[in-house]
This record gives C-alpha cells, sequence and structure tokens, in this order.
C-alpha cells in the first residue's frame, strides 16, 4: 500500500527497510489492557471503559484460539487460495455485541497535549491504523466468523499537563467507533502476489502523507553522492 519498491527488495532480494526503534512503552500498555479485559472476560462481565462509553451489549469476546490470534507472527491466519499466501494477523482484542457479531479492537497509546479522541482525516498517516483493522476484520471473516463492520480503538493518551514526572504518567483513553471496509484486501493481495512474481523492479510508491517514498528518496540520494564521489575520484 505505500511502496511496491520497498516490498518488492524485501521480498524478493530480503533486502528490509531499515527499523524504528520499537515502542517498548506502548508495548507494555497493551499488554496491561489485555489484562485488564482479560479478567472481565472470564467473569463475562463488561469492562468500565465499555460502560462508561454506553456500549450496551458488547462483552469481551471468549474463544479458544483468542491467545493465539493475539500473538506476534501467528494470528488470525487465512490461506489465499487463488495465490497461495500464507496471510496473517495478531490482533489486540475481540468484543462481541448483542447479536453475536465479533468486533475488532485495536489499542493505541501515544502522549499529546490533548487526548485523542477520534483518528485523523483520510489521507493521513492513521490510514496505517484504518487498514490494520480493516485487515483483522476481512482475516475473520475469512475464517467463517460473523464480523461487525464496526470496530474499536482503546486510545490511551499520556497526559503533560502535571507537575512533574515523579515515576508516573497518567493517561486519558478514550474508546472511539471506526466503520470498516475490508473490500479493498482481495485486489491488494492479488497485486501483492504480481509484485512478488515480477522479476521487474517495481516503481516507487508514496510515503503516509504523500509524496514519493522517504526511504526510496533517501537510498536514491545516497546512492546519487556515493556515484559522485567515485567518479572524482577517478578523475
Amino acid at each position: 500500500m505505500q511502496c511496491p519498491r520497498c516490498f518488492w527488495l524485501d521480498v524478493r532480494l530480503k533486502i528490509k527497510r531499515p527499523s524504528s526503534p520499537p515502542f517498548n512503552i506502548n508495548k507494555a500498555i497493551d499488554e496491561l489492557f489485555k489484562k485488564e479485559f482479560d479478567v472481565y472476560r472470564e467473569k463475562g462481565e463488561q469492562h468500565p471503559l465499555m460502560k462508561d462509553n454506553n456500549l450496551d451489549g458488547i462483552l469481551p469476546y471468549k474463544h479458544a484460539e483468542l491467545d493465539k490470534w493475539r500473538e506476534n507472527f501467528v494470528g488470525v491466519v487465512h490461506l489465499h487460495e487463488s495465490t497461495n499466501l500464507h496471510l496473517f494477523g495478531a490482533v489486540d482484542d475481540i468484543w462481541s455485541d448483542k447479536d453475536g457479531k465479533l468486533i475488532v479492537v485495536d489499542y493505541k497509546a501515544t502522549a499529546k497535549d490533548k487526548p485523542v479522541t477520534k483518528l485523523g482525516p483520510e489521507g493521513t498517516w492513521q490510514d496505517m491504523y484504518r487498514r490494520q483493522m480493516e485487515i483483522y476484520q476481512w482475516l475473520l471473516k475469512q475464517n467463517g466468523f460473523d464480523v461487525s463492520d464496526t470496530g474499536y480503538f482503546v486510545y490511551a493518551t499520556g497526559t503533560q499537563d502535571r507537575d512533574g514526572f515523579n515515576n508516573v504518567v497518567e493517561f486519558d483513553t478514550h474508546v472511539f467507533p471506526h466503520h470498516g471496509n475490508s473490500d479493498w484486501v482481495e485486489d491488494t493481495v492479488k497485486k501483492m502476489k504480481q509484485v512478488m512474481d515480477s522479476d521487474e523492479m517495481p516503481p516507487v510508491g508514496t510515503a503516509a502523507m504523500g509524496g514519493p517514498c522517504e526511504h526510496c528518496e533517501y537510498a536514491k540520494a545516497r546512492t546519487k553522492l556515493t556515484l559522485d564521489f567515485v567518479q572524482k575520484r577517478k578523475s
């Protein structure tokens, strides 16, 4: 979705983009949220966040495969028949509504001046969050589950308006919906397969905020600088 060239270099030549620093605090918050919701899952009760946001009839979903669905690099699995691609995604959580439909839930954490109460407009980097949720919805549907098109983000924002740190960061957590549409997934998977099978390097894609892929732009600038330097040495 971002850059076919980076994808091709990764899957064909094992040349990966430089990795970003791990978000260990975000990961810790994810794990704590899971522990919290699991307590209410076992009791068959609503988490207080559900009550506070008037999510009537919605409960944490219990399933024997839930731990596997939440495990990184395992997740919800689907073997796409026409491409023979093994597709998977690890969900943060799943709830169910009063009609028994599954609800995909994604935990997010950040620190801002104001709490996050909704995603940014389409066409911004937060489209990645939308696609992430829609992929999970699609994967569950491929496994035969009745899945609601409405998912929820549980978004914790670290406050910065306290007098000091004192070994405590306080979070303001908001729960808000996203109405997903996974119609784009099927065609994208087929395009992925075409790119993977091609012997030709595909064109440069676009960065999350528009413009050419920042990774490819860096590689281009560095290569040009290197070639210019080598040429000067030869002359």
